[in-house]
């Protein structure tokens, strides 16, 4: 008897090692709380009270009102319903599809809110995620595979996080990146203390707030507001700040939009920062449940003429089912907009091809796929 318990006991145990590293993982991807030092610093801003990070306006969460099927986030594993039925178009790359110097303008869509975008001989990735948006193996799965993988990314001078989502903010590329001492993370307040939990180095990581501005080589990086919110876990939601920013060249000025509800600073935005050569503006994630967190389809469409922009690109979507509906059905929406409106100069690559302003011609990939 005592045999067989000693074999069962060392079954459990190899069995259990697995499970205990796997938990490991997931429980580094989960990131870390701001230092109570950078807390206290918070507390002089204007959009943070309580302990908390604030948006301009409130974001209603209407569970009745949910389009898209119900379920909570078991549907992220079980349900394929709105995924494409064939595999999506992707141009693949490594790190030698990339010119070096860099380009003075041009960018490659990697797929949902990641992009690689070269400026004035800079290069940045924005929202660099290429796994799965989730901390858990299968939940929230990718309709492709990202058209690069970690160890191909070319040299980047800068890493742009626009918040700590799990859509925006992945633990694996940022451990691939923090290998490399010259390239530097700019991210909004808070986002930092993940980063540095994950091994990057302090000096390479730089927090920004709503309003302000970093130098960068000759650029400009410029924090704006944006109407959403942040949080790696349930119970540290707004923990961290989330943004937009202006990217300020010698000729051209670019706007990434990151997680945005639809409200009057874009118009601001424009105003103060305007007229834009690209906008990147989030789409696909809209639902009437949450009405203000993400913009519809119309509304992405008024945030460009907002911005006094000269070249739109829809960003977030083609990669994650968040907003409960078809893959396709916000991008088919919005060119269908821009057609209508006339005013609309929509360039939509696929996802790994390289896009200039004014010379690239890009076609609507999309159709004719299930």
């Amino acid at each position: 008897m005592m045999k067989i318990l000693r074999i069962l006991i060392k079954i459990l145990l190899v069995l259990s090692i697995p499970a205990i590293i796997a938990g490991c993982q997931i429980l580094q991807t989960l990131g870390e709380m701001p230092e109570k030092e950078s807390a206290m610093r918070y507390e002089e801003l204007p959009y943070y009270r309580d302990g908390l990070f604030h948006a301009a306006e409130e974001l209603p969460f209407y569970p009745d009102r949910i389009a898209g099927g119900g379920g909570r986030w078991w549907r992220h594993v079980f349900d394929r319903s709105n995924a494409p039925k064939t595999t999506l178009p992707t141009i693949p790359l490594t790190a030698s599809s990339f010119a070096a110097p860099p380009a003075e303008l041009a960018f490659y869509w990697l797929g949902h809110a990641s992009l690689i975008i070269e400026l004035d001989g800079l290069r940045f990735a924005v929202d660099p995620v290429l796994g799965n948006a989730a901390p858990i193996p299968g939940v929230v799965r990718r309709y492709v595979d990202a058209p690069i993988r970690r160890k191909d990314l070319p040299h980047l001078d800068y890493v742009l996080i626009t918040h700590d989502h799990y859509d925006h903010l992945e633990y694996a590329t940022i451990r691939a990146l923090r290998k490399r001492p010259d390239t530097r993370f700019i991210v909004p307040y808070g986002v930092g203390a993940h980063l540095k939990k994950w091994g990057v180095p302090d000096e390479r990581v730089h927090e920004i707030g709503w309003g302000e501005t970093l130098q960068a080589g000759g650029l400009s990086i410029a924090s704006e507001q944006t109407n959403h919110f942040s949080g790696r876990t349930f119970d540290r939601r707004n923990t961290t700040l989330w943004t937009a920013y202006v990217l300020k060249g010698n000729e051209s000025s670019i706007f990434i939009s990151g997680d945005a509800g639809y409200s009057g600073h874009f118009k601001e935005i424009g105003e103060r920062h305007g007229p834009f050569r690209l906008a990147f503006l989030e789409m696909d994630a809209w639902n009437p449940g949450w009405p203000k967190t993400h913009l519809f389809p119309e509304e992405v469409i008024r945030a460009y003429h907002d911005l006094r922009a000269e070249t739109l690109v829809p960003v977030h979507w083609g990669v994650f089912d968040l907003g409960r509906h078809p893959w396709d059905e916000s991008i088919r929406m919005i060119r269908a907009l821009a057609d209508e409106d006339k005013n609309v100069n929509l360039l939509t690559p696929m996802m790994g091809e390289k896009a200039i302003p004014g010379e690239t011609r890009t076609t609507n990939w999309w159709e004719g796929r299930e």
